[in-house]
């Protein structure tokens, strides 16, 4: 069940930053349509798309979970039920398991990638053609905080499940998923905040006031 989830919320997360991004695709380079393209109808669909797809993958990763048998410690080096420990611990074949990580898994991760990717292309050729120097930094400032929060999810994301087995570490798995399970969702409320003025008046005061009390 700890699984299922982990999974379910970490596929929503990951289609969530490609909405994101296309929403500030239709922001910058569509700003006059944005209210009719970015309707809530479309809103709605995008975000029941992303559950579903979510718990699809999650249910396939669970059964094929299902068939393994683990008949030797079931101590768990990790913080929490993840796939690459669990694969470690079964004395079944998991050649399967490795495959569908790196192959459905990879498919689920790199087109919400591609379509963030694309997204920014599009928003970087149209900033560079508006001749002010302000409006090009007041266009990258509103994607600044979403690149920071994609940066840091699919750094730690890629660097725990698409490496050979072979080459993982418990620690360095351990701290890498810490990273996307913990840190980045705390930081994000920070990282998206930021851009409001109110916010960043307030940080100034507060590092003003302990600079002052020092």
């Amino acid at each position: 069940m700890q699984l299922y989830f982990l999974i379910v919320f970490g596929d929503v997360d990951n289609f969530l930053l490609a909405v994101m991004s296309y929403d500030r695709f239709v922001a910058v380079c569509h700003p006059l349509h944005y209210t009719t393209k970015m309707t809530p109808q479309l809103c709605a669909l995008l975000v029941a798309g992303s559950w579903v797809i979510a718990n699809l993958n999650a249910l396939l990763h669970i059964l094929l979970m299902a068939q393994l048998s683990f008949c030797a410690d079931n101590t768990i080096p990790h913080f929490f039920c993840d796939m690459t420990p669990l694969l470690r611990l079964s004395c079944s074949d998991t050649h399967l398991n490795e495959m569908m990580i790196l192959t459905e898994g990879s498919l689920i991760m790199i087109t919400p990638f591609v379509c963030i990717l694309v997204s920014y292309i599009c928003i970087t050729h149209a900033v560079l053609r508006v001749p002010s120097t302000k409006g090009k930094w007041k266009a990258f400032s509103t994607c600044g905080s979403h690149l920071t929060v994609v940066s840091l999810f699919y750094g730690t994301i890629i660097a725990v499940y698409f490496n050979p087995s072979s080459s993982h570490s418990a620690e360095k798995d351990t701290t890498a998923t810490v990273l996307y399970t913990v840190v980045i969702p705390m930081l994000n409320p920070f990282v998206y905040s930021l851009r409001n003025k109110d916010m960043r008046g307030a940080l100034r005061k507060v590092i003003g006031r302990k600079r002052f009390s020092t």
